[in-house]
């Protein structure tokens, strides 16, 4: 047993780790929601499609699904967003990414206005 403890330990303490931010986090954040807070976010996540636009737009601008996707888990852990309305900020989080990815690797030289010269 004593030769899996260094195997061990981490992989136990990086998800304990983990849960515990989360935790916190849902804390801090319930302790500032307010009424217009939720309001606020209800009018980008109030369906399916204008949450998945708001879930791309995030993502794109920060260029970090995991971060969209842990502040949308705590504000449905303090209870700011529905289950319902998480589930397109997670899809379009995810959708951002490869929306982000594929802005990065857009060839602009292809389509500019003057050609290029070549080496």
């Amino acid at each position: 047993m004593q030769t899996y403890l260094p195997v061990l330990l981490p992989l136990l303490a990086g998800p304990a780790l983990f849960l515990f931010a989360l935790n916190y986090l849902s804390d801090g954040l319930n302790a500032i929601s307010s009424d217009k807070l939720k309001a606020w976010l209800s009018r980008f996540a109030r369906n399916v499609v204008s949450g998945i636009l708001t879930g791309v737009a995030v993502t794109t601008l920060l260029d970090s699904s995991s971060s969209v996707i842990i502040m949308t888990i705590a504000l449905v852990n303090a209870q700011a967003l529905t289950f319902r309305q998480a589930l397109g900020v997670v899809l379009g989080a995810n959708i951002g990414t490869t929306f982000s990815s594929q802005l990065m690797a857009f060839d602009v030289g292809q389509w500019a206005g003057l050609p290029m010269a070549e080496d």
